[in-house]
């Protein structure tokens, strides 16, 4: 008898980590939906069927109980923040430790408790969703890229250590999404985040969704270990190159 998997979705509350909760619950996988947002997860459940799971990912003991028990076949680190949207110099400590914590940290200490049992069993599959940025600078994001960029580096390495075990791993690197995670570093302006994406054709969350569907339902054998989603009309590339300073 087949054994219906279960999907761990980080972030799920809301755009990608949502919009991969609807594929996989439509592929017929038991689905636990894990995000702050209560009343989120509810509708979303209601919605789905999915299992809404009400945790902070940052509070390591509410994450102990809340993964006491549960099998996890596939894990999709999604969740993510981008505090503040400007140069270096001019970020906060708390912007500092709120990225590293929830981008990184948590991705870190949740995926270490959940792997242990994927290779005692011999399967099992993560997903980190990570970003473009991760590899391609851009300018204002220094905090999230460096987030980024630290995940992009634990999963291409743990991907080493995992051959053989037959756990598979796929990282995820989407350019632009049309999503609220850039709210915040617009200072809650909804004004000012449609700015980004009224003449631009970005990648929706869907998008992201469909491509982490596509890697789980590859055969055993085959790994997607890295996409790059880009929208179509984004490219990547360049240099900086400032004027002589005078005086």
């Amino acid at each position: 008898m087949t054994h219906t998997q279960t999907a761990l979705v980080t972030g799920a509350s809301r755009g990608i980590g949502a919009a991969t909760v609807r594929r996989l619950r439509a592929d017929g996988h038991n689905v636990v939906a894990m995000a702050r947002s209560q009343d989120a997860l509810a509708a979303l459940a209601e919605e789905t069927g999915c299992e809404p799971l009400v945790c902070d990912l940052t509070d390591d003991g509410a994450l102990d109980d809340a993964l006491d028990g549960l099998r996890v076949d596939i894990l999709v680190n999604n969740a993510g923040l981008i505090t503040s949207a400007k140069p270096f110099a001019e970020q906060t400590v708390e912007d500092i430790d709120r990225q590293l914590t929830l981008n990184l940290r948590a991705t870190l200490v949740l995926t270490q408790k959940v792997l242990p049992q994927m290779i005692a069993r011999g399967s099992g599959h993560l997903v980190m969703v990570t970003s473009l940025i991760a590899r391609h600078p851009f300018p204002n994001v220094t905090l999230y890229a460096a987030t980024k960029g630290g995940m992009h580096a634990f999963a291409q390495t743990l991907r080493m250590e995992l051959a053989g075990t037959g756990v598979r791993l796929t990282e995820v690197a989407p350019g632009r999404v049309e999503t609220d995670i850039y709210l915040e570093s617009q200072g809650g302006d909804r004004d000012k985040l449609s700015g980004l994406f009224n003449d631009y054709e970005a990648l929706q969350p869907d998008d992201v969704a469909a491509a982490i569907q596509a890697s789980l339902n590859l055969p055993a054998r085959a790994s997607a270990a890295f996409m790059e989603l880009s929208p179509t009309d984004q490219a990547v590339g360049g240099a900086v190159f400032a004027k002589r300073r005078i005086g």
